[in-house]
């Protein structure tokens, strides 16, 4: 086996969400695997000591400003990418949130808050993409950040696990439309990892009693994600096309 296949030497990685968390971890993984990465979020500080830690590691990073639920927003940010280093040819949809409420009490604008970000900002953000690297005649890995969630269920996360399961079955019918210009098209569903989001819970008697009926009896490690990521960014998977790989311990098919 060759593993110069998992380089991303020469290739343009956007990682949106990159900010805090999951996203931020994803990005100096990109990185170091050789990508020029450039991150997205709505928070322009925390992005520039992201780039600072990028270059100080000898990597190329640009920050971007970009609002995942404002079309123009997306548009600016991938042109302003596109005449730093070029072309994206890695794509990865990490942007998300949550407003975890009991299906009764979700009102319009609790669902409108997670769908537009999660389902909506996925959508947009993979199209703009596709469609430049359609007219650019380059081939391309998008990868979206689903959730175990969007493969199960829990309560109080009704809008969330409907989001993250839109997202899975969109990046199912994305990779069967985008093939044939070359777009391999998958998505990641990670388990529990202790970010911004949920560092509270995890800290309570509630979240650490849940922690130890995991299967694994831990929370992942970020770095953990970094490894599935490269993989279908790079040549080293190269037949994986519209798949949804769990990055879970083993949750999703424990059913809690």
């Amino acid at each position: 086996m060759n593993l110069e296949q998992f380089s991303l030497n020469n290739r343009i990685a956007l990682v949106t969400g990159a900010s805090s968390g999951i996203g931020n971890c994803v990005a100096k993984g990109l990185a170091t695997a050789g990508a020029k990465v450039v991150v997205a979020a709505r928070r322009q500080d925390k992005l520039q000591s992201l780039v600072g830690e990028i270059e100080s590691a000898g990597g190329e990073a640009l920050a971007v400003s970009m609002d995942v639920t404002d079309n123009s927003s997306i548009s600016a940010a991938y042109e302003q990418a596109e005449n730093h280093f070029g072309v994206i040819d890695v794509i990865v949809n990490n942007a998300g949130v949550a407003d975890a409420k009991n299906f009764l009490k979700i009102d319009e604008d609790s669902l409108d808050f997670v769908m537009d970000t999660n389902f909506g900002g996925v959508w947009h953000v993979a199209q703009e993409g596709a469609k430049r690297l359609v007219a650019a005649g380059k081939p391309g890995s998008i990868i979206n950040i689903a959730s175990v969630l969007g493969l199960t269920a829990k309560v109080g996360q009704t809008a969330y696990c409907a989001s993250k399961g839109a997202v899975i079955q969109l990046s199912r019918s994305m990779a069967l439309d985008l093939m044939k210009h070359n777009i391999r098209v998958n998505a990641i569903a990670p388990g529990w990892f202790k970010t911004e989001i949920n560092t509270e819970y995890f800290d309570s008697p509630a979240g650490q009693e849940y922690i130890n009926r995991m299967p694994a009896r831990r929370l992942g490690n970020l770095q953990e994600l970094v490894g599935p990521i490269v993989l279908l960014a790079s040549e080293a998977g190269s037949f994986i096309n519209g798949t949804v790989l769990p990055v879970d311990g083993a949750i999703h098919g424990a059913g809690i």
